[in-house]
């Protein structure tokens, strides 16, 4: 550590790398600045203004997320002065809308909530009209509240930076007071993908799952960290657990490949981990119908028939269809079975395309 590299961060000399915000020092180094609007893998916004801190020699404070670092900087995040200026701006946006706690779906899982109640800032709704605010629900998958909304970016920067989709703006340049899709459309009729990239970086409840009423709270649930099993890229994700069933899945931000993002089959498409439809035991078809077997006869049976097709027609004749929901050690012995077994190559996957 040189000095040409190194600032001070409450009384704590730390070294900074070229390039870094004072924010990403202050993260590098474990030491906790709040922000609402900071997105990672995306550029700062400087919306939210709640990540503000003190600088030794500037008469104002500066906004951590986009202030870049300067050797010999003396930085202090939680003075007196600071505190109040945060608790100013978080009644602000507190009063921005209706941010109705008890009846919220995000409660217990909302950075506005988490900082508000941190400062001790409560906001008046006496000039927030409801008549200013939308609210939509016509899609199968998201739905938007504006009057949650605090403006803060997050949901634009993780369409447009991490994405890459601009399904969604702010509706004007220089004020924004909306985010819109093209048009002012509905999501279902824009360009969005229902990727759910927006719902996961909003920090309020104006984006929730369409089946936000009936899931549990945050703190109700358990998180349980598997692999999404729609196709072949590994993507890590968090089951939201309560007895035993999955309320919700979200994106690992800390894991690769994806970091995150999900597409839509992944995020949200695990109903059929509780379909009342999944098979429970073998079954075996006689007549035209179904009938429950055991696994020894439905196994007899299976060999029985694949030994008397390919002493028919041989091996040729049999394919093998493979499944993405299944381990890829199950895969491999599938495959071997195939060709080893059955001997044949003709083995796919459902997945492939």
């Amino acid at each position: 550590m040189t000095a040409e590299n190194t600032l001070t961060i409450n009384g704590t000399l730390v070294s900074f790398a070229p390039g870094e915000t004072i924010l990403q020092t202050a993260e590098r180094h474990s030491i906790w600045i709040p922000t609402l609007c900071r997105l990672k893998r995306a550029s700062p916004t400087g919306a939210c203004r709640v990540c503000i801190v003190e600088i030794d020699g500037q008469s104002s404070p500066v906004r951590s997320c986009s202030t870049p670092t300067e050797a010999g900087m003396v930085v202090r995040t939680e003075t007196s002065a600071i505190r109040a200026a945060r608790r100013r701006t978080l009644i602000r946006l507190l009063s921005s809308g209706y941010h109705e706690c008890l009846l919220c779906p995000a409660s217990g899982d909302c950075r506005l909530q988490d900082m508000a109640y941190r400062y001790g800032a409560m906001g008046s709704h006496t000039s927030a009209p409801k008549t200013d605010f939308d609210f939509e629900d016509v899609n199968p998958f998201i739905v938007r509240d504006f009057s949650r909304c605090i403006m803060c970016g997050r949901c634009v920067k993780a369409c447009r930076e991490i994405q890459a989709n601009d399904a969604i703006d702010f509706n004007r340049p220089q004020q924004p007071d909306r985010i819109i899709t093209p048009g002012d459309r509905s999501l279902k009729d824009s360009d969005c993908v229902f990727c759910g990239e927006c719902l996961q970086a909003c920090p309020t409840g104006a984006l929730v799952h369409r089946n936000a009423p009936p899931e549990p709270r945050g703190w109700e649930t358990r998180t349980v960290k598997s692999t999404c099993t729609f196709c072949g890229v590994g993507c890590q994700i968090r089951l939201h657990v309560r007895d035993d069933s999955v309320c919700r899945v979200t994106g690992a931000e800390d894991s690769p490949p994806s970091y995150g993002s999900l597409c839509s089959k992944g995020r949200f498409g695990f109903g059929f981990i509780h379909s009342p439809e999944r098979l429970t035991s073998p079954l075996v078809k006689e007549r035209g119908g179904f009938r429950q077997a055991s696994w020894q006869e439905a196994l007899d049976l299976v060999s029985a028939r694949l030994s008397a097709i390919k002493a028919e027609s041989g091996p040729d004749s049999i394919g093998v269809f493979t499944s993405a929901r299944i381990t890829n050690e199950e895969n491999y012995l599938i495959q071997k079975f195939a060709r080893a077994g059955l001997g044949t190559n003709n083995v796919d996957h459902c997945a492939r395309l």
